[in-house]
Parts: C-alpha cells; structure tokens; sequence
C-alpha cells in the first residue's frame, strides 16, 4: 500500500499502468481514489495512473488541519512533485476538482491537461450550507450510518439509485462512504462547504481542460459546467444523460469515451506543435 508523507500528511495512493505520460486522479468528497477503477482499467494500458487519497479520506491519514482547499492543492501538488509525475494530465471529481483548478490557475507547470467532472468554481451555495452542515453535525456525533440515506441522493442520480440491476454497487458506494472516519470526512466536508470560489482565477487557465457533468447532477448542478465552459477558452463540455454527481462510477464508459477522445485530442494538439515549430 503506497503511502507518502506531503505537508505532513501521509497520503494514501495507487500506481497502475504504464506510459511516457501519467493521468493523477483526484476524488470528490465522500469518496475515495477507488471510485476512478473504470479510468485507470481503460487508461492504465497507455499511461501511468496514479489515484489518490486526500488527507481524512479512503486510507489516508486523518491530521488535525489542513482541510482547506489551498492546502488540499498544496498536497496534490506535492505528490505530483516528489513523485516526478509533472506535467501530468489531471483529473479532478468535484473536490477534486476544486483542487484541479487551483493547480491549473496557480501552479500551470505541474499540468499538461485538466480534466474537471461533476465539479464548479463557485462557492457552495448558501442555501446548501445549513442543511450541510446539520448533516456533517450528526455523521460526527452519531456516525455516518445515520445520514446514508439523505446523502447517497446528492452523490448518485436517480437512474442509477433506482436500477434494481445495480444495487450491489448502490451497497458497495453506501459501506464505502459509511467506512470513512468520522473525524477525517467531517473536517473535509466542512473544508468543502467553506471553500472560497476561484471563478476569476479559472479565466487565467490556459492548458485543454474537459468538463464533464452528469445530467443528473443534483450537488454541482450542469449550470455550474456551462458557466466554467464559457470561462475556460478553448475547453471543451460533455454532458452525459442518466449520471448523477458520481458519473465515473454511474457512466464509466460514456466519461470513459470522452475521457479518452480528450486525451488522444492533446497528445494529437502538442505533436502538431512540435511539428510546426521544428519543421522539416
């Protein structure tokens, strides 16, 4: 089990595939880096897939502080570092992409691409604060048994949490997400909730970034991708139908496919570049 020390914190990651180029997963809240295993199977024939966990979350340590999101980007850029993985292409689920679009804005040279699912650059919405923040209240005091119900909604659409076909994967999500620590995910939805908007700071982001969002999408609604889209020159949207908040594991071959269209799109885009730059 690879574990590495960043910022203090020793963070869980998994390292699959192989390649000249590496694709770093960051997940969404709630979560972990397992909820990307269709992304890696797809990818990990081409590119090196590094998946991690943050800090409080899946098997990484729970630390005091450092649940901010500044200091989640921080780590993250700290592991794309010590491991010589830049530039990488990133892929960021919600919080994760909260991270992916500080690391694009501010640290540029650890990117090549950044891929940003389910995800806004918009504070949390104030409507949502309260009702968030009762929920974060009893998962700390009575455990995160007690709010699965009211949570699994906002985390998977209602195609997936209705398809009887599909309800040994609705099980295996809810033991996931009831198994985090209680103290490690209420620092980290507080961390979420709190979090500061970056929607000027995305304006400056100048690399190919994908936006993916599911149709379903009740937490990051698809608004929230449109308005990114409009401030991203040159990035490229995908809405996908029947997905909710958790599209990698509710679509995994519709943001599969675009996943990889995207990536091939790069590597076609830098090798023109060069081209043109060194002709014959």
């Amino acid at each position: 089990m690879p574990i590495i020390n960043i910022n203090g914190a020793d963070i869980h990651y998994t390292d699959e595939g192989a390649g000249a180029e590496t694709v770093v997963f960051s997940h969404g809240l709630l979560m972990n880096g397992g909820m990307f295993a269709a992304q890696v199977a797809a990818l990990k024939s081409k590119y090196r897939c590094i998946a991690f966990d943050h800090r409080g979350q899946g098997k990484s340590a729970v630390t005091e502080g450092g649940y901010d999101m500044e200091t989640l980007a921080e780590d993250a850029a700290g592991l794309i570092e010590t491991l010589s993985l830049a530039p990488c292409h990133f892929v960021g689920l919600s919080m994760g992409g909260f991270v992916g679009m500080r690391l694009a804005a501010r640290r540029p040279k650890l990117l090549r691409s950044l891929t940003l699912v389910e995800t806004s650059a918009e504070p949390e919405e104030k409507s949502n604060v309260p009702r968030y923040r009762m929920l974060n209240f009893i998962a700390r005091w009575f455990g995160l048994n007690i709010v699965a119900g009211q949570v699994m909604p906002i985390m998977f659409g209602k195609t997936f949490l209705n398809d009887p076909d599909r309800a040994a994967e609705k099980a295996k999500w809810r033991q996931s997400i009831t198994s985090n620590d209680r103290i490690g995910i209420t620092r980290a939805v507080k961390g979420v909730v709190e979090r500061a908007g970056v929607t000027d700071e995305i304006k400056q982001i100048d690399m190919p970034v994908l936006i993916i969002v599911g149709e379903e999408d009740v937490a990051t609604v698809p608004e929230k991708s449109e308005r990114m889209h409009a401030a991203i020159d040159g990035s490229k949207l995908v809405r996908i139908e029947r997905a909710g908040h958790s599209s990698t594991i509710e679509a995994p071959q519709e943001v599969n496919r675009a996943l990889e269209q995207f990536l091939a799109g790069v590597e076609t885009s830098d090798a023109e570049s060069t081209e043109s730059a060194n002709p014959a």
